[in-house]
């Protein structure tokens, strides 16, 4: 039997985060962060959000990531208000890199495409 309660939580956790980071971190380095997805193990006890910036640069994703770890305490804490669980899930952050793998399959698409044109 499929464990739809998962689902719900993981979807539920993805909402309320994306809430917090707008409204009440007011860390800079968060700015402009986009939760991708959430990943919460079968016992709910563990949490993954995966997170998208706008910004390619090694040095701006590193400052977004220590920004987002600084601010776990505050999220869980917020997330552990704003749910009806038993015990709020450990909050892991992980940038989702499947949208900067997308742009650059796409650029050489874009770059194939040109070369056969010409």
């Amino acid at each position: 039997m499929p464990n739809y309660r998962v689902g719900r939580v993981s979807q539920e956790i993805q909402k309320e985060v994306t809430d917090i980071l707008r409204k009440r971190v007011r860390d800079p380095r968060v700015d402009g962060v986009t939760v991708t997805g959430v990943d919460v193990t079968g016992d709910l006890q563990q949490a993954t959000i995966f997170y998208s910036t706008l910004s390619e640069e090694e040095s701006e994703i590193k400052s977004t990531q220590e920004g987002l770890d600084k601010a776990t305490g505050l999220v869980r804490k917020e997330l552990g208000s704003r749910l009806t669980l038993y015990k709020t899930p450990e909050l892991k952050f992980s940038r989702d890199e499947s949208i900067a793998y997308g742009n650059k399959i796409d650029s050489l698409l874009n770059q194939i495409k040109k070369e056969h044109e010409e």
